[in-house]
């Protein structure tokens, strides 16, 4: 029998579709390529379309299949696995063998929100300078970035060029290194503005980023990304580090 052969027997036509659907997302159809149609895959399976959708629908919850209204159902996009360390968003994309691109939204010096203003350790109604930019690989919209930069360790930022790698120009140009960063990583969903910034529909998943990064103990940015959730998946090496306390891990690194 062919594995590309669906037979009466004791595994269900629809577990054996879906087999066979999953090989073709995995192993045959690159990334983004549409599948049959419904009616397609029925004709040539011999199956029904409740055997269809029953295949599809279990694949589109693993992630393996995505649909698009009006348009069909596709192989999901791969995720990339994010390694927590502190390297710019141009660099990580270059050394993944993609052609990063910016867009910037806005940079203007604005009174930042309190929380800002403790990260980095400003005056209250001090401005700071506030960036927005979308990250790009390829084309593709990645996340977007919001960000509030310390005046007085990078002032003047917005009469530079925003658009490729920040920490390259804050190290060339202010001969500021970034050496440390604290980060908290969450899930949400997106709102309308960043959805369409993004690409995708409001509501989608998201990965958020809030990173506050210092040079030499100078905080100097507090910048917040939403990344697509549907194309990043993080990755963190566990230790346990103080034994003496029970279950406790800590994961090394600074930014995605």
């Amino acid at each position: 029998m062919s594995r590309n052969e669906i037979v009466d027997g004791p595994k269900p036509k629809h577990a054996q579709l879906r087999d066979i659907l999953r090989r073709m997302a995995e192993q045959e159809l690159p990334p983004g390529s549409p599948i049959p149609s419904e009616r397609d895959l029925a004709q040539q399976y011999g199956v029904s379309r409740i055997t269809v959708r029953a295949a599809v629908g279990q694949l589109v919850a693993e992630g393996l299949l995505t649909r698009a209204k009006g348009r069909g159902t596709f192989t999901a996009r791969r995720r990339m696995d994010v390694q927590l360390y502190l390297e710019s968003f141009t660099d990580d994309m270059r050394r993944r063998g993609l052609t990063p691109a910016t867009e910037v939204l806005a940079c203007a010096e604005e009174a930042p929100s309190p929380e800002a203003t403790a990260a980095l350790g400003l005056l209250p109604h001090e401005p700071a300078c506030r960036l927005v930019r979308v990250r790009l690989a390829d084309g593709v919209p990645l996340a977007v970035e919001r960000g509030w930069y310390n005046p007085r360790v990078v002032p003047d930022l917005d009469r530079h060029d925003l658009t490729s790698s920040l920490y390259t120009l804050l190290a060339d140009t202010y001969g500021v290194q970034l050496d440390h960063a604290a980060q908290t990583v969450w899930a949400e969903a997106a709102d309308p503005e960043t959805a369409k910034l993004l690409g995708i529909r409001p509501g989608g998943s998201l990965l958020v980023f809030r990173r506050v990064s210092s040079s030499r103990g100078r905080p100097v940015e507090d910048m917040t990304s939403w990344y697509r959730g549907d194309l990043y998946q993080v990755t963190m090496q566990l230790d346990r580090t103080v034994p003496e306390s029970g279950p406790h891990h800590s994961a090394k690194g600074g930014t995605p």
